[in-house]
């Protein structure tokens, strides 16, 4: 399968795909000369044209613009969405590891479709709390812990 990635998908997110998917070619918009600022209206039919299987994007309105929605079922592309609110390293890392951890599976699941899907990949949480567990051994050691006499 040829996934596109739109181009509101981080390069980071690219490099980081690219390097752990090696089966399917994966492509970002901004690769390709003369797609840059090209509108969703005409990104599904020119990515069908192309040979693309799926776009990848974060845009989450997309599926609220009849005219998109039109444009990407009239495509036959499936489309793959996943969520990117937080900003900076965090908000990079949850999309890596939201696309990283769902990605496979999707792409699993669209080899066996026998038509078009939209898939919306869910979230890594990102509350600090969530993603993170602090051990103060001096107040609660682990076990095997060497304990101060």
């Amino acid at each position: 399968m040829r996934p596109l990635l739109d181009e509101n998908v981080p390069r980071p997110l690219h490099q980081a795909l690219t390097a752990f998917i090696l089966n399917h070619e994966i492509v970002h918009l901004l690769d390709l000369p003369g797609w840059s600022g090209t509108r969703d209206e005409s990104l599904y039919p020119q990515a069908a044209a192309e040979g693309f299987h799926i776009v990848l994007t974060n845009d989450g309105r997309q599926m609220q613009r009849p005219r998109e929605v039109a444009a990407v079922a009239a495509s036959r592309v499936h489309r793959i969405e996943y969520s990117h609110k937080h900003p900076g390293l965090a908000g990079i890392g949850i999309a890596i590891a939201t696309v990283a951890a769902g990605l496979p599976s999707a792409l699993a699941l669209l080899e066996e479709a026998d038509g078009q899907r939209l898939i919306m990949l869910r979230g890594v949480d990102p509350t600090v709390g969530s993603r993170i567990r602090v051990c103060d051994p001096a107040i609660s050691p682990p076990k095997f812990w060497p304990v101060a006499r």
